[in-house]
């Protein structure tokens, strides 16, 4: 009995040195960097890094961007502050009748006939223009509305 029991001691001993010979191979290839999974890992990781990198590179864009939104935005209400006191002061300028206009608008040059010259010389008679007239027509009425802003958020 006891050589039975030996018989089989050895042949387990055998087959476990035989499994951890197989595991030792699978091991080595598994972990190889070059084709296994620490050859993936490697290139995972120093993909992660340029990933990092990369998006490290797009949060300093996107800051110096809405710095510089921030800015012209600052800006911008500041000109449309300036622009709504100009539009007020509009209102308070009173609107010339437009008879009074044609009052004070210059009478129009009355062109050169070429009888009424004496022909002393033989040059060429040049005509003058009649000049347009400007149009000075102001607009009226309100243009431009300055809504409270604690109004609208309530």
């Amino acid at each position: 009995m006891e050589l039975i029991a030996d018989i089989f001691l050895v042949a387990g001993a055998l087959g476990a040195g035989l499994y951890c010979f197989v595991l030792s191979r699978r091991l080595k290839r598994f972990t190889d960097l070059e084709k296994g999974v620490g050859g993936a890992v490697a290139v995972l990781s120093s993909q992660a890094e340029e990933l990092k990198k990369s998006l490290d590179a797009a949060r300093d864009a996107s800051d110096q961007s809405s710095a510089t939104l921030n800015a012209l935005t600052e800006r911008a209400e500041s000109v449309a502050q300036r622009l709504e006191l100009m539009m007020a002061s509009l209102h308070d300028v009173v609107p010339q009748d437009e008879a009074a206009v044609e009052v004070s608008a210059e009478p129009e040059p009355t062109p050169v006939v070429a009888e009424d010259l004496p022909q002393t010389r033989d040059e060429p008679k040049v005509e003058d223009e009649p000049a347009a007239e400007p149009q000075s027509k102001k607009p009226g009425g309100l243009m431009f509305l300055r809504h409270n802003r604690s109004e609208a958020s309530a």
